[in-house]
């Protein structure tokens, strides 16, 4: 796991509330302008795991920004909704991603907010398409798994946030309060370097939460045991022909996109 201070270290209370009450106002703020926001991201493991949220702060986990998922299609509603917030947008960004991500600064807050449209697309693509209004406030806790198991580089802090996950989240095939290994494995199955680079890290996630003095012995044992079953869901589904013949190529070829560092 490569050695990174982002997203690391101690932060007080009342740091971590400023983040947390500003999440609220704009979710607060969406949802009355009817505007679809899904919390992605740091802070949607807390909104997202209120019995093991704990673990963020006593492991040192840090707040850094504020990351939303939203629809193309509602990119003029949301840059309405961002600028009557106080908020001022980097248009460059807007410019340079054709479309698919837009930041926005809030000067006398010090804080940005970063807006996903229609998918991550990091290491691997995850797609929100027809996906964001199967919960609320966050992304879909099946998204929220890829969005930390599609990082090639994977840091201390998405293992935590996994960790997290794990903890407070059965696995199954719906998305009320579950992690929809129906939806994660189907993602898998279409493209191999996400089947790839996804159960690498649920085998790392493993190995690292049996090293963490914070987790109890059962904790690190439910994580494995959930790890191990995420991983035969995935094994389970059925592989594309497209699949199948990457397979055979393996790690030969390059099978992700580089990023400096994804939040």
């Amino acid at each position: 796991m490569p050695e990174s201070t982002v997203g690391m270290g101690q932060q007080g209370r009342a740091e971590r509330e400023r983040f947390e009450n500003e999440v609220r106002r704009i979710v607060e703020a969406g949802n009355a302008a009817g505007v679809t926001l899904r919390l992605l991201g740091s802070l949607a493991f807390q909104f997202h795991c209120p019995a093991f949220g704990f673990l963020q702060e006593k492991m040192g986990r840090a707040y850094t920004d504020i990351d939303f998922a939203g629809y193309g299609r509602e990119a003029k509603n949301v840059r309405a909704l961002m600028a009557g917030l106080g908020y001022s947008e980097d248009k460059e960004v807007w410019v340079v991603s054709e479309g698919g991500r837009a930041i926005f600064n809030h000067t006398s807050l010090d804080l940005h907010v970063d807006v996903f449209y229609e998918k991550l697309d990091f290491c691997h693509v995850i797609p929100w398409a027809g996906r964001l209004e199967q919960d609320s406030p966050t992304i879909p806790l099946a998204e929220l798994l890829l969005e930390k198991m599609q990082i090639v580089q994977i840091n201390e802090k998405d293992v935590i946030d996994t960790i997290m996950l794990l903890l407070e989240h059965p696995l199954g095939e719906s998305d009320r309060e579950t992690i929809n290994m129906k939806r994660v494995a189907k993602l898998c199955s279409e493209e191999w370097g996400l089947w790839r680079t996804a159960t690498m890290n649920l085998n790392k996630v493993r190995q690292l939460a049996a090293g963490y003095p914070q987790l109890s012995d059962k904790q690190k044992t439910d994580v494995a045991v959930q790890v191990e079953g995420a991983i035969a869901h995935i094994e389970a589904a059925p592989k594309s022909m497209a699949w199948r013949m990457r397979a055979r190529v393996g790690d030969r070829v390059k099978w992700y996109k580089d990023v400096d560092e994804v939040s």
